[in-house]
């Protein structure tokens, strides 16, 4: 037991160090344009469909779950302010974070670990290529900009699921559909919803970089590296969320 959280916190200072050591290499050139826009295009624009499907799925089930409650109190037309506001806060960032922790942190850290075990990693620093610039600053940098991108792509197509889910027991125009969305969201519940999905895309990044980069000899680590990546990239979004939820409310508490 002493052993094991030991392990725990020296794998929590290693990584520390490791995204100490990113926020440092960041700023140092040569800057790596063409890898980064690669990896914008394989996390963001690979992970659409996925994300296309996921949302889609969440709208039309959110509403059909929520409608029957609503109509016995006679609220059914609180049902599109309801299904937007969460999807925004709350349903959309996590699930959509959780989806690219399991798919990119995934891949990542698989895609290290392999470069680590078969020594690319160590052939790149002989050939004078910074290794951690190359593929670490590159990966995480472009996790934080595209999960927030995807989460609003998944709140989009989340709210055309959530005026299908209505229009299977109704007839709803889109434009007042539209417009109860609207009126029934404030500013405050954009901020805090948009700014911590940058810190899921750092984390998902970031652990993911740093179980592929550290991973042991031989093709098991691989593996190991990869599912590792999921679990932790996972925990630290609920942990992210759940500190995210506690400083919203003491900055609204009304």
């Amino acid at each position: 037991m002493i052993l094991s959280l030991k392990n725990t916190f020296a794998q929590i200072g290693d990584a520390t160090l490791f995204a100490k050591r990113f926020f440092k290499e960041v700023f140092i050139p040569p800057y790596e344009a063409k890898e980064f826009l690669k990896q914008c295009y394989i996390i963001g624009y690979k992970s659409l469909p996925l994300v296309a499907i996921t949302g889609f799925i969440m709208g039309l089930v959110l509403t059909l779950q929520s409608r029957p409650t609503l109509v016995k109190f006679g609220a059914e037309s609180w049902l599109p302010g309801m299904v937007a506001l969460s999807l925004i806060r709350e349903i959309a960032p996590v699930i959509t974070a959780l989806i690219c922790a399991g798919k990119i942190s995934s891949g990542i850290g698989a895609e290290l670990g392999s470069m680590k075990v078969t020594e690319q990693i160590d052939a790149m620093e002989v050939s004078a290529i910074n290794p951690y610039n190359y593929l670490v600053v590159t990966r995480i940098l472009a996790c934080t900009l595209m999960v927030p991108i995807l989460v609003f792509f998944a709140d989009a197509v989340g709210i055309v699921g959530g005026y299908v889910g209505i229009n299977i027991h109704g007839d709803v125009n889109f434009y007042r559909f539209l417009t109860q969305i609207i009126q029934s969201l404030e500013f405050s519940d954009l901020i805090p919803a948009t700014v911590k999905t940058f810190f899921f895309g750092f984390f998902i990044g970031m652990i993911g970089c740093y179980k592929g980069f550290n991973a042991a000899n031989g093709t098991e680590s691989v593996g190991r590296a990869a599912n590792s990546a999921v679990v932790t990239a996972s925990l630290s979004i609920f942990i992210i969320d759940m500190v995210a939820v506690q400083l919203t409310d003491l900055i609204y508490l009304k």
